[in-house]
Order: structure tokens, then sequence, then C-alpha cells
């Protein structure tokens, strides 16, 4: 089915007018209305039909066709077929015509703004011309009362009057197809006639090859109201990739971190039992050898951890344990430490004795990497 059509008669040639009588083809229903009541009342798609008098149609040779340059060739290509200043209309590059050329389409530009200013925010999709409706070989010829339009493969594209025709005709391609009406005589010099009920129904049938919704005059399609969220939309997709990636590398480093503090644990624990060197679950075992040694004891170790540790991460990593060693016997805890410096050590020491804890240093020594000491703390003594 063919959309909703709404043909302009000759006398819109004089200027918009809500209350001219147009041709409103609906379907298989024709029906003249004003203007402004034919228009759809609604976004559905539709068509405005110029009348052939309001348009200039040519055939011209164009130097270039890529698009970017095309609008800046076209007006010099047309101006000397046009009777007003070219910058008064809006030109539209149709069909390419079997010789090379294009055919052209001027309509003055003020006129055809006036008109869709009265489509109240709903243009059409698409703007023809009537007689570029006559698709087909040869020469196209519709005859409606005293309003011929002539068409075709050829060049021209106009309006005529039936006594005009015989003149035309000698000079028009072959065949001649006459698309008459069923109140119309046959015209002479036709070589095919085809008789038509209802002209404009027919007209709106046929698709003319020409549109002149270009550039200035295309339709603006509203957005949607997904198409209006659409930038939000792409923040927020933006965010949660951004996000998920960030969640990414944070696990990667969580895991990398607990691996690492599984291999101390793991290491402290063949320092603390060198005899068991049969590691299955290290909680359970670290709490088996804490039995085994006596409640006192295992709370002792622990208690003495717990103060060491809290003392070195004081340090911001500037002091590392390289070995550690407990005695029951003697209830120390014995560490072999990397310091940065001498100070690092001295401050360590003095945490550890205003918590409460005896401590013992050895004598710290200076390496090339920083100071090594042995620190003891703890005992029965």
């Amino acid at each position: 089915m063919s959309p909703l059509s709404l043909f302009l008669p000759p006398q819109a040639c004089a200027g918009a007018d809500p209350e001219l009588l147009v041709q409103r083809v609906t379907g298989p229903l024709c029906e003249p209305m004003p203007f402004a009541q034919a228009l759809p009342k609604t976004d559905q798609a539709w068509r405005l039909v110029l009348p052939v008098e309001a348009v200039t149609v040519c055939a011209v040779a164009l130097p270039i066709t890529k698009a970017r340059w095309l609008a800046k060739a076209l007006p010099f290509a047309v101006e000397e077929l046009l009777a007003e200043d070219v910058e008064q209309f809006h030109l539209c590059v149709g069909e390419v015509l079997a010789d090379g050329r294009h055919r052209v389409y001027a309509v003055r530009r003020a006129w055809l703004s006036a008109w869709l200013v009265l489509c109240a925010g709903n243009p059409p999709q698409r703007i023809e011309v009537d007689a570029d409706l006559l698709v087909g070989e040869g020469t196209q010829l519709l005859c409606m009362g005293q309003r011929w339009l002539l068409g075709g493969s050829g060049d021209v594209r106009l309006a005529l009057r039936p006594q005009d025709w015989p003149q035309l005709a000698e000079q028009c391609p072959t065949p001649r197809v006459a698309h008459v009406d069923d109140e119309q005589a046959v015209p002479a010099l036709i070589d095919e006639c085809q008789q038509i009920g209802q002209p404009f129904v027919w007209l709106a049938q046929q698709r003319a090859p020409g549109n002149l919704a270009q550039g200035e005059f295309a339709r603006r399609e509203a957005s949607s109201g997904l198409q209006a969220w659409r930038p939000l939309l792409a923040l927020a997709g933006l965010w949660l990739l951004l996000q998920w990636g960030f969640n990414l590398v944070q696990g990667w480093q969580l895991e990398r971190e607990a691996q690492r503090y599984a291999e101390a644990n793991e290491a402290l624990y063949h320092e603390l039992f060198p005899e068991d060197r049969k590691l299955i679950n290290l909680r359970a075992q670290f709490d088996q050898h804490l039995g085994e040694s006596g409640d006192a004891g295992g709370g002792r170790l622990l208690g003495l951890l717990d103060q060491a540790a809290v003392a070195i991460n004081a340090e911001n990593g500037q002091v590392q344990v390289e070995q550690l060693d407990y005695s029951a016997q003697r209830g120390d805890l014995a560490f072999s430490l990397q310091a940065r410096d001498f100070a690092a050590l001295e401050r360590l020491r003095t945490q550890l004795l205003e918590a409460g804890v005896a401590v013992e240093m050895g004598s710290a020594s200076r390496e090339d990497d920083g100071v090594s000491a042995r620190l003891v703390i703890g005992g029965n003594g």
C-alpha cells in the first residue's frame, strides 16, 4: 500500500495557503480537502507531491559526482538554465540518464519553506514532482481534463494543455504512451493508450526517481526516548567497564597478596617446626603443635608473635624478618632482622620495651643493602 500522498494543485505556485484544496490520497481513496486538514495527524509516513509548474526540471552534465564537491559544482552547472538567481533555489540531483547526464530539480527555496512550515512539525519523508511520477520508457503522458502531464525517460518534465500536444508529439521519444481517465478522449499521435479510473490514485501508486527532501529540507526524525538517554547509557556502560577492570585488577592483586602471605606462613611453619616436613593443613597442624606444647606455651608464642608483628609493621617495611626461631624451653622468640638503618632497629627495640616485652638486641652489622641484627624477645628469666 502506497503511503499517504498530498498533491498540491498548480494554484499552489501563488504561495503557501493552509486553506488551499489539495488531493489527499490514501490507498484507493482520493479526497479533495484544505491542506491544513489533509495533513496527517500523527507521525505516519507521507509524501508531498509538487506541481511541475513550481519546479524546474533539467538534465545537465556534472563534472563531478562526489557528494562533498557536488553541492559546490551544482549551482554553476544549472545557473544558465534558471530565470532567477541560482542562490534562491533549492537544488537536488536525481537519476542518471542514458547519455550520462543527471536530472536536476530546482525549486524556489522560500516557496517550499513556506509550505513546509504549515506541516506543523511533521514534514514529509519525500517531496516529489507530479510529472516525475510518470516513469517508463519513451514518453509518458497523463491526460487529466485541461491539464496534461508529460514525463518518461526523456529530459522533459512539464504540464501542458491538450491543444499543445500535437506540436510537441513529434519531438518526444517513442514509444508514446498515454494514460487517460475514463472521461478523456484518446489523444492523437499515441503509440499505446491505458485507461485509468482515478488519475491521482494511479499517480500515488508510482514512485518518482527524484526526491527533493534533501539537505535543509530532509526530514529530521525525532529522537526516541532511548536515543535521548543514549549518552547517559554510554557513560554508564563506560563506568561499568572501568569498574569491572578495576575489580579484575584488584582481585588479581589480592590473589597475589594472599599467595605471598600463604608462602610466608608456610616458611614460618617450617622454621618453627623443621621436623614436620609434610604440610597438608597449615592451621590444623599449627594448632596441633601448639596443643602438644601446652596451652601456656602456645599462648606465650602467639602473644610474642603478636607483639613483634605490631612493632615490625609499625616500621612500614623498613624492617624485615629473615629468620625466626622459638624456644619453648627458654620461652623466647629470636629474630634475624634486616633493617634499612640503625635508627629503624632502635625504634623497634624501644617500641617493644614500651609494650612491656623483654628485649635483647645482638650486635648489628652494616651490609650493602642495610643493617642486619639478631633480636630476642621474651624469655623465662
